[in-house]
């Protein structure tokens, strides 16, 4: 335990939960990081490998992104212990029980993460009249149905371009994570006449130079099925796409998926992380001396948080995506700008701003 208190700073956590219920099998842990500027909003993620580091980390990444985002919400993360592809009657129940142990946090905001979904949120609903990403069945904006965070993706993308000299009419993508952020990042950067050259999921990578049919894609992932399956295309090992020729790489699966022992494999002008933490601090830097310009994750994929909490707040679909584009392109223009002008990193350039923000609210509140 005590080596858990390595994560607190000045920021937070603000209160850390280990929950277990004997009856369910339910294992959790939730960590609301910091709620100066209002509730938490974070995701829960389901896998039977998450860890409380993992999920400190997470909490804080959304910390930061929501304070760049300029939205009026903390950070926070939940983590389940499970299998995220079990049956209803498994699953329904871990949710509900997790849903019924938070029910008394009322500075946390629960959303749909890997793993989870607009159902899920459902049921947690059901339970406690407390989340964001529910269905549109329930009043709600069902971010991973309209792939908030893959169109905030897009947006990054589309003012990133300016700073690497990169034209995005036939340039070439690679996704790995196809699934609820990755094949709609492809789906928008395809209408900017964007070709997907590269697709990876759980079980195999997908390739292609001349181009994948994303439709195809989107098609047999909905029908439960690998991209392996897929008749086209070259089938490789699922981490081979951190390989594959690209000008965009984008990672949108889990945390850590370029290390220092995999980063010189990586062949891409523009790195856009889609999902939370996918990139070590060390391969990150050794990306950046190459002179790869790497998005960062709370700036890039912030499009499913503020989502959610222009849901939260009442809002609606056609408001989400204006709201969405205004926000990522803005603070993605601001941090490229400072990273350029200070000759700094990305990533020091979005610590700072949302920092700053954080630190600014804290200074205005009583109790921070």
């Amino acid at each position: 335990m005590e080596d858990a208190f390595r994560f607190c700073d000045d920021l937070g956590p603000a209160k850390v939960i280990h929950i277990y219920e004997a009856h369910s099998g339910l294992k959790a842990v939730l960590v609301v990081d910091n709620v100066v500027r209002g509730p938490a909003i974070g995701g829960v993620r389901m896998a039977p490998d998450v860890s409380t580091e993992e999920c400190f980390r997470l909490a804080r990444a959304m910390t930061f992104k929501n304070a760049a985002a300029g939205l009026r919400h903390g950070g926070g993360k939940a983590v389940i212990f499970g299998d995220p592809g079990a049956p209803r009657k498994k699953k329904e129940p871990l949710i509900r029980a997790f849903a019924d142990a938070i029910a008394d946090v009322k500075d946390y905001i629960a959303g749909p993460d890997m793993g989870t979904d607009e159902t899920c949120m459902a049921w947690v609903y059901d339970e406690i009249g407390r989340c964001v990403g529910l269905p549109a069945a329930l009043g709600g904006i069902p971010l991973d149905e309209i792939g908030a965070t893959g169109f905030g993706l897009s947006v990054a993308v589309d003012v990133a371009r300016d700073f690497c000299e990169l034209d995005l009419q036939g340039a070439r993508v690679a996704v790995q994570g196809f699934g609820s952020v990755g094949k709609h990042a492809a789906r928008f950067l395809a209408e900017k006449g964007a070709v997907l050259v590269a697709a990876a999921d759980s079980k195999a990578t997908l390739a292609d130079p001349a181009g994948l049919d994303i439709e195809a894609l989107i098609a047999l992932k909905d029908a439960g099925k690998s991209l392996g399956d897929h008749k086209g295309g070259e089938k490789l090992d699922r981490d081979a796409v951190v390989g594959v020729d690209c000008d965009i790489w984008i990672p949108a699966a889990r945390p850590d998926v370029v290390r220092a022992d995999n980063v010189d494999q990586l062949k891409a002008t523009l790195v856009v992380e889609g999902a939370n933490i996918p990139i070590t601090a060390e391969a990150e830097a050794a990306l950046h001396q190459r002179g790869v310009l790497v998005i960062p994750d709370f700036i890039a994929n912030a499009g499913g948080v503020i989502c959610g909490a222009v849901e939260f707040a009442g809002g609606g679909e056609r408001q989400a995506f204006e709201t969405i584009e205004e926000k990522v392109r803005a603070n993605t223009r601001a941090v490229l700008e400072a990273s350029r002008d200070d000759k700094v990193a990305p990533r020091e350039a979005a610590l700072a701003l949302a920092r700053e923000r954080v630190e600014t609210a804290m200074a205005l509140r009583r109790r921070a």
